[in-house]
Order: C-alpha cells, then structure tokens, then sequence
C-alpha cells in the first residue's frame, strides 16, 4: 500500500514537473519578436469599453455593483440598439488623436459577446441593432491601417458554468448550478477561435480577470484558486495567430507564453491604484491603461475629464518609462465617442502632429523619472521631456555617458547650454521659456 502512495506521488510530481517544463518552455517566434518591436513603436493606443452596460449609464461593473440577476440583466439585449455606431468614426477618432491601436471589448465580464457568436445567444447580432460590430470594426481598421487588439474576458458574472463559487466577484446575479472550468475553457476556446479565424489579422488578446480567483492585490499569497489552463490558452492563440500578441492583467508577473506586461491605472513601478505590486519586466513590452475621465465604460454623472495637458503628460511619462498608453474611452450607448473625448482627443493629436518623433519609434529609462519629467531616446537623439518647474536652475540627467555634441530647443532650434561631467549632464535652463505642455529639449550624441 505504501509502495503504490509513493509511487503515485512521484507520478503526481512529474507530471508536475512536466507542465512546468512546458510552461517554462516558451520562445517567443521571429513572428512574435517582430510584433513586439513594432506594439513598442506604436506607443499609443485606444482602449473602448462599450456593451449593453452602457445602457445603464454607470460604468461596465453595474450588474456587479447593483447585484443585477442574470435574468433581468438580460433584458439588455431587447434595448441595444447603437444606431449611431459608425466603425470608420472610431478608427477616424483614433487616427486623428495620433494612436496606432484599438483595443476592443469584445467580451467584458458581463459575458456580452459583440460579435455573431456561435457559442452563445447573448450577442449583439441578437440585439435589435442586429449587425457584427467587431466585424465591422476589423474591417475598418484593415481599410484605415490600424492595429487591432481583442480585450476577452476571463471571468463571467452570467454564465452558469464559471466557476463563481471560488470567484470573488459577481456573486449577487442570481446563479444556483455549479461552475463546471471544463465547460467554461471549452467555451472560451471555441469564442478565441472564432475571434482569431473570421475577423482577419488580430495584433494581439488583452484577457481580463484572472484576478477574479485570486486573495485582492497586495496579499503575500495571490496564487490562483483554479487552473486557468493557460499552457493551453495561450498555445492555442499562437497557433492561430502567431504574430498575435498576448497581454493578462492579472496584476502579477508576467507568466510563460505571455509577450506584453499591462499596468491598470498605474505607470510602471508605480502603484497609486493599489492594483500593481508585479515586478516589471525587463524583456517584454510594457502598456499602462488609463480612463480619460473616471470610468472605463460609458458613466453619465462622470465628468471628470482629463485635459489636454494630463494626456500629454500621461503619454510622455508611459513612454520615458518605456511603456505605451492606452487611453480609455466609454462610448454613449448609442455608440457614438461622446464630444468631450473627441475633442481632447483631437488636441492632444495635433501637439503628436508637431512632436510625435520623439515618442513614436523611442525607447524609454534613458535615465530615472526625474522631478522635472523623463526622456526617451531614438538613434543618436536623446530627448528631454521637461514637464514640471523645479526652481532648480539645472535639469540634471544622471548617468548618461554618451558624449553630447549639441543641446537645442526643439520648438525653436535654439543652442543651449550644457555641462556634461561624470556624473551627468546639466541643461541650463534659467532663459528657456517653458511649455506647459511640455518643453523638449534635444540632446544630440556623438
């Protein structure tokens, strides 16, 4: 008896350590190398969160938030109806704002799924607005040439076969059967695939709610309370795509087979959402998610806009840590970008229109944040992003070693004055005017 425990330890432990190997075992392609390089490029993208919640006007977590039972949420679909939802307005809005991507809801945690689906009834092809959205919205971006990325859901506060029991969300909606992940990873496959083989080139998956199994952010043990699969998962999104990138807030360290670490709310190394106590990676991409007010699906009492110069900000930042931005917009219901979004939108593009080549393309932790702001590199170009007064009569950049030929204002050309010694170079800054927006300052290497 005891010979058959053991020997059925060391099967269990092999098997263990076999899964890990696999895990461990993943080598991004030439494919997926490529795509990285470009996603770093890129550096600004447009992230929408938009479904049958927004008919309730008060953000994409209202089912959960107001414990709204899967039986009277689905009274939804009878209402959705986005008339006014024009693909080529959205793709138009991004292009113009200077972004090179679009990140889509195709399925929040709701479990609404925005495309014909053949996995499940509760569709937007079953609304009375009838038609294919992420259909129509892939198509659009391959006319305009923009990059398209698929936000999928991992958690399901409507589908009986979640496993809601272990989650730690959507526990007031009404459901009685027991979760069966079995079912519900077969579902979710089957869904991947068809987002994955109808809808043309996809740049990359950004799954959501893994945290959903897990003790809250900041706890000693986050390990997951169920088996995601995501050998399997994310095997199976390479295989159908292997230029598709894959992205999992999780708010962890990034996982085997994963290309790109996200950070909700927060610039890398920072953690002022309380979301992001994750190590951040030295080898991935790296993207920080934002709202540009308050809320990431459509919230009528929410005007807490962002400006022109926050965004700005926000995107210089991400970039001089070497991170992309992906702005948030909640569409109205009726599927229009609301105007206050488009038009801080459009004025934050026209200031890429004029200074873009210094985000575009760059790479950032050319040096530490600093006080004052941060830079980003390109070739032999260094770029000082000089976003806040100090009182300091220098801006200091430590450590640079690289020989300085010239420092010029970008806005005007003007040569400025510079000490480089072995600490650090010294930009004199007493007779530069400054820009609120930002005053760049372009240091050109030997």
């Amino acid at each position: 008896m005891k010979a058959r425990f053991l020997l059925f330890l060391f099967l269990l432990f092999s098997k263990m350590l076999m899964s890990q190997d696999v895990a461990n075992s993943y080598i991004p392609s030439d494919a997926i190398h490529a795509a990285q390089k470009e996603f770093q490029d890129s550096r600004y993208g447009l992230f929408i969160h938009w479904g049958p919640s927004s008919l309730l006007g008060a953000g994409e977590w209202v089912m959960n938030v107001r414990n709204i039972h899967v039986k009277d949420y689905s009274k939804l679909q009878k209402f959705f109806n986005p008339v006014d939802f024009d693909a080529a307005e959205w793709v138009g809005v991004a292009k113009k704002a200077g972004m090179k991507y679009i990140t889509f809801i195709t399925r929040h945690h709701d479990g609404f799924s925005n495309w014909d689906t053949k996995a499940s009834g509760w569709k937007i092809t079953n609304t009375p607005y009838g038609k294919d959205v992420v259909k129509l919205l892939a198509e659009e971006c391959q006319r305009q040439d923009m990059k398209l990325f698929l936000y999928y859901s991992l958690l399901d506060w409507y589908r009986e076969d979640y496993p809601h029991e272990t989650g730690r969300t959507g526990k007031g909606t009404g459901r009685s059967a027991q979760g069966n992940y079995d079912s519900y990873f077969s579902f979710m496959k089957t869904q991947l695939t068809e987002l994955l083989t109808n809808y043309g080139p996809i740049a990359g998956i950004w799954l959501d709610g893994h945290w959903d199994q897990t003790a809250e952010e900041g706890a000693a043990d986050r390990s997951s309370r169920i088996d995601w699969r995501y050998d399997e998962l994310y095997a199976h999104i390479h295989k159908l795509q292997p230029h598709c990138l894959i992205g999992n807030n999780h708010h962890l360290s990034t996982f085997p087979g994963e290309d790109f670490q996200m950070f909700e709310r927060d610039l890398p190394g920072e953690n002022k959402s309380g979301y992001n106590f994750q190590s951040t990676s030295q080898n991935l991409p790296l993207e920080t998610c934002e709202t540009i007010n308050g809320s990431w699906g459509y919230n009528m009492t929410d005007r807490n806009y962002k400006t022109v110069q926050q965004i700005i900000h926000y995107l210089v930042n991400a970039a001089g840590r070497n991170a992309n931005l992906l702005l948030n917009v909640g569409p109205l219901p009726n599927g229009e970008i609301q105007a206050e979004f488009r038009d801080t939108l459009s004025k934050a593009g026209l200031w890429l229109q004029q200074y873009g080549h210094t985000i575009y393309g760059s790479r950032g932790n050319i040096i530490s944040p600093q006080p004052w702001g941060v830079a980003t590199g390109k070739g032999k170009m260094i770029y000082v992003h000089w976003l806040k007064q100090t009182g300091q009569p220098d801006l200091f950049l430590p450590g640079v070693k690289k020989r300085i030929k010239k420092a010029t204002l970008l806005s005007d050309g003007t040569n400025l004055k510079f000490r480089q010694k072995q600490d650090g170079i010294y930009i004199m800054t007493k007779n530069i005017p400054f820009d609120v927006f930002n005053t760049i300052i372009q240091l050109e290497t030997q």
